[in-house]
Order: structure tokens, then sequence, then C-alpha cells
């Protein structure tokens, strides 16, 4: 998914199920910048303080996709949750350790991964936490068949789409345009074969993978379903229950206007979906009423500026220290994500027998 759900879908989903617009705004803006984390290492401060931070994601054509441990460090546990087909810790589905690792929406590893955040509720990250909980969870529908790993499950033999709209050229031009050598070679990465077609809320498509298996796919639909999910996931962290007992539902009208807003967007460019998004909550299109929301990945503005004072999108040397950095959102969201990586990695995923780094 993309920055329209990832940021205004989640803020949407979130003030439904009670959290303040505030709060809303930390859940949403968290799960968006799991995409935008693309920067490790230590932090240094003037002062001699450090602060060590991992990534949440890499850019698409980046030579570092080519490294499986770091496949299973980052796209594993933040994009490509692996569902062990559907099946409880103990059991295993057919077809080798890859059917271990394919995304499953609703599996019992997801509901596993919202327990844990739930019981992190009254920590200083625990917004930030949420957030990127809700964007493990989101891709996990849209991800669902993939695997965050170099694999044929994930290589591509066929794809098309449904419907003629010319806006959909992504299949006209791009799928020739990225057919080189470089790409080729990580493309079987996740849903990389499969370009942006997951993320495309309106699209319907279909595919082959190298195994023979044929998929189609109505995004709508899938999109829908996770916008149920999510909306429970966030319910049951407000009630503080883990589970499948959810209080409360999304009202009928929201829920149209929400399939609505997926059917009839359907710019090409997650960018411009959102801004989109972000006038449908302005205009009081949702049962809680008119609404401001904006995001800033980097620069000023930005989580990363407010808590280092820097519109440098790299690192530099040193950075001048501040005590709001302690409390700053960026901070409290890479605190967030080393306590999401570890507990998936080394916490909840050995119960299912996958061992992933």
């Amino acid at each position: 998914m993309q920055i329209d759900f990832h940021h205004a879908v989640t803020y949407v989903l979130a003030r439904l199920a009670g959290f303040s617009a505030d709060d809303a705004e930390i859940i949403g803006h968290a799960s968006q910048y799991v995409d935008d984390a693309t920067n490790e290492g230590i932090v240094k401060f003037t002062n001699g303080a450090m602060y060590r931070r991992i990534s949440s994601a890499h850019q698409v054509i980046d030579l570092q996709n080519i490294d499986d441990v770091i496949n299973h460090r980052v796209w594993v546990p933040f994009h490509f949750l692996p569902g062990n087909g559907g099946l409880e810790a103990g059991e295993s589905p057919g077809g080798g350790f890859i059917n271990k690792l394919v995304c499953t929406p609703d599996s019992f590893v997801a509901e596993e991964m919202l327990a844990c955040c739930i019981a992190d509720s009254r920590k200083p990250y625990a917004l930030h936490r949420l957030g990127i909980t809700i964007h493990v969870l989101s891709d996990t529908f849209a991800h669902q068949g993939f695997a965050g790993v170099i694999h044929d499950i994930n290589d591509i033999s066929e794809l098309d789409y449904d419907g003629g709209a010319e806006s959909h050229s992504i299949f006209k031009e791009f799928f020739d345009r990225m057919k080189i050598s470089l790409i080729d070679a990580t493309l079987p990465l996740g849903h990389g074969a499969a370009l942006a077609c997951p993320d495309l809320p309106y699209l319907k498509w279909r595919y082959a993978n190298r195994l023979n298996q044929s998929f189609a796919r109505d995004n709508t639909a899938i999109f829908m379903a996770a916008v149920q999910s999510i909306y429970n996931s966030l319910k049951k962290y407000r009630d503080n229950t883990a589970g499948r007992i959810v209080t409360g539902q999304i009202s009928i009208q929201d829920m149209e206007r929400i399939k609505r807003n997926f059917s009839e967007f359907t710019d090409e460019k997650g960018d411009a979906r959102h801004r989109r998004w972000a006038g449908s909550i302005a205009a009081g299109d949702f049962s809680f009423g008119s609404e401001e929301i904006s995001y800033i990945p980097k620069g000023r503005g930005s989580w990363k500026y407010q808590a280092l004072n820097t519109e440098h999108d790299h690192d530099i040397s040193k950075y001048i220290y501040s005590e709001r950095f302690l409390r700053s959102n960026w901070k409290m969201f890479h605190d967030a994500l080393q306590k999401h990586q570890f507990e998936v990695i080394h916490d909840i995923l050995p119960r299912y027998g996958i061992c992933v780094s």
C-alpha cells in the first residue's frame, strides 16, 4: 500500500475507532514513515551523546535488496509479515519453508504482533508502535501471496489488468521500461515483479507466478477487508484487549465513503491520491467532521527536522543535542521500530518455526 492508505486511511480509521485527532495523526504518520525511514546507523551529537537506529525500508531499486539478510530484517518484519499459511503455531503449510513466509491476511502471526503492540500501550512510544503495527497489518492484505525474500514465488510470468482506462498506462509503458538486467535480478523480491499493482486501491488485475499459480485480484475488495481488520485492531488497542472480540463497528455511511474514495481516486501516484483523501477529510466527508491532515517525510517540518534540526536527507557528522530529542516523535518512532523488529524476528516467528535472521 502507499501513502494514501498508510497515512490518510489509517488516520480516518483511528478517528473512527475513537482516537483523538492528535493521536490519530501520530498513528497515521508512523504508519507511513515505515516506508520513508530508509537511513540507519549511529546519530552522533556534539556533546558526545549517540543514538543508534535501524531502517524499515529501502528504495525499490537498491542494491541492498539483493542481500538476503537485509531482506529478512527489513522487508519481512515491516512489509511482508510471514503468515505461516494462516495456520497456528506448531503447524506448517505444505510446499516447504517459502510457504511459511508468504503474507497472509488476518493470520495468527499478525494477531500475536498486535498483542505485543497492545502490551506496550503504556510505553512512551506506544502510538508510534501502533502505527508501525497498522502498517504491517495493512501490507498483509495488499501483499498477500508474496514473500519478503528473493524467490520464484514472487516472480511474475503473466500480468494483466481489467478495464481500459488510459490512466492505467503502468501496464502499457512502465513494465517494459523496467525490464533491465539489474531490476530483473531484484524483481523476485516481494511484489517487485507485480510493480505497483497490489498498491492501487481501484485496480482489478491478474497474474501468474513462476510456480504456475494463477491469481485474480480485486484491490477494492481487498482494501475494504483491510479497512475492517485495521479498524478492529485499533478498537482492540483502545479497549486493551487482544483476540478476536471487537466492540463497535464502522457506520454504513463511513464505509460507503471509504469505498467510494477507493474506487474514484484513480490516480496512479500515491501522492496524488493522498491529496484527494486529505481533501475528502477536510470536506467533512466522515462522521468525525472536517479536519486537516498533512505529512512531511523529510526536511523542514518533518519529524527528523523537529528532532535533529536538520533538513538534510542523509546524516551529517554531528548534530547539536537538545533535551527535546528524547521526547521527539522521530526518536520514539525509531525506538518502536527496534522493539517491533526484535519481537517479530526473535519472539513471534520462531513459535511458528520461522527463522529469518
